[in-house]
């Protein structure tokens, strides 16, 4: 569920930093990166580092490569698969059980 709220947050900046997304969503540091990594998995994402001013470490910045609906609709299609799947299972238990 966080990749969604990650996702639905970026749809409403151009780009943010991991800070941003844990304002913006709620979510804790832990659970960003996570989502992050998902997306990223799915390369809906694009991700680039940043160095801070001064000796500060580099950190990344994100935004969306596809658009909010593309996500969606492919989130969709899985659980729709899943749903399917679980389903003919379940048929095929019912004609196991009738024999």
């Amino acid at each position: 569920m966080s990749h969604r709220t990650n996702s639905r947050y970026l749809q409403h900046v151009n780009e943010t930093a991991s800070i941003g997304l844990e304002m913006g969503t709620g979510l804790r540091d832990p659970e960003v990166s996570i989502a992050m990594r998902q997306l990223k998995e799915y390369n809906w994402i694009n991700e680039r580092d940043k160095k801070k001013p001064g000796k500060g470490r580099l950190y990344k910045i994100y935004s969306l490569k596809v658009s909010f609906n593309d996500i969606i609709t492919h989130l969709e299609n899985q659980q729709r698969k899943a749903v399917d799947g679980a389903h003919s299972k379940i048929e095929r238990l019912k004609e196991l059980g009738k024999k």
